[in-house]
């Protein structure tokens, strides 16, 4: 594979980056999925992603975004970074493009592990219904479990993002613009008592009341929500009631990149009772994007739900 000039610069910021975690990148790693889709990585919005939870330890992942005229499950097939398996993740993307409008793309890498997922962004002015996401062919049969779950919220029909995670074999729904009422710490315990997830720490709870959205992560090996996390938009991810802990908060200090750019922090517990947090921030941050509609925390106060 040649490399060009705009693969060798953006590979040394995100090795530069991980460096700042004391991970190691493998270039022969990096480099192909950049190359994959070398031909958009100018309009990009790019961002690295970085977690407190033992999972993510050793590992940076980064993430940029397509236009939507790119399929990026075909892209990535031609190049050598996705298998098909014959596990129905390999065709819910093809599903998803055939049914609904959709606004973008994106694609989430480790620096270590390589290849990971897809993300299908939809237009704001229209954001997709569980009932038609429930008709796809290869969804996972935890959605129309959890219908009820989501309907009793206001949630169904605020699905904003979709990510498939093509190693871990998960889906996580994105609910962007929340009901006020679903910040309340009585309202985030009630949610994680009804998906028999533990119950948040105090911390997680004020995190909460500043969010803007919601993810949740299924699989097609349970009928349960296997994670819930609450986003928040904030230029000071270190004022925020997050347990970060000291080399992510070196990071935020030593990152070289965007510092007025916002960041995005998430709040997240998993089904096992593990809490965690995970902070995103840019290399390439792109004003009128999506990223701007999204209410911050730094505001006097988060607007309601459209």
């Amino acid at each position: 594979m040649s490399e060009t000039a705009q693969l060798t610069d953006l590979y040394a910021r995100v090795e530069a980056s991980a460096g700042l975690l004391d991970v190691a990148c493998s270039r022969d790693t990096v480099l192909p999925v950049l190359a994959a889709y070398e031909d958009v990585l100018p309009q990009a919005v790019i961002a690295c992603r970085v977690a407190t939870n033992a999972r993510h330890e050793g590992e940076f992942d980064c993430r940029f975004t397509l236009p939507d005229d790119i399929d990026p499950y075909a892209r990535a097939r031609a190049h050598g970074l996705l298998t098909e398996t014959g596990h129905a993740v390999d065709t819910l993307l093809s599903d998803i493009r055939q049914r609904c409008s959709i606004d973008s793309y994106g694609i989430d890498f480790g620096v270590v592990g390589g290849f990971r997922k897809i993300w299908v962004y939809f237009p704001g002015d229209d954001y997709q219904s569980l009932k038609k996401l429930i008709g796809l062919p290869s969804m996972p049969a935890a959605l129309s479990a959890n219908l009820g779950f989501f309907a009793d919220r206001g949630l169904d029909d605020r699905v904003d993002v979709i990510g498939i995670d093509y190693r871990s074999r998960t889906v996580n729904l994105y609910f962007t613009g929340i009901p006020d009422e679903l910040r309340t710490p009585e309202a985030v315990l009630a949610i994680h008592r009804d998906l028999g997830i533990p119950r948040p720490s105090e911390q997680m709870l004020r995190f909460c009341a500043k969010s803007f959205g919601i993810y949740t992560t299924l699989s097609w090996d349970s009928p349960h929500i296997e994670r819930i996390a609450f986003g928040v938009k904030t230029h000071d991810p270190l004022s925020l009631p997050a347990r970060l802990g000291p080399k992510i908060e070196r990071f935020v200090h030593d990152f070289p990149y965007g510092a007025d750019d916002p960041k995005m922090v998430y709040a997240a517990m998993t089904a096992s009772g593990e809490e965690y947090y995970k902070l995103q921030t840019y290399l390439r941050f792109r004003t009128r994007s999506r990223l701007d509609l999204m209410p911050s925390a730094d505001s006097a106060a988060a607007p309601a739900r459209r």
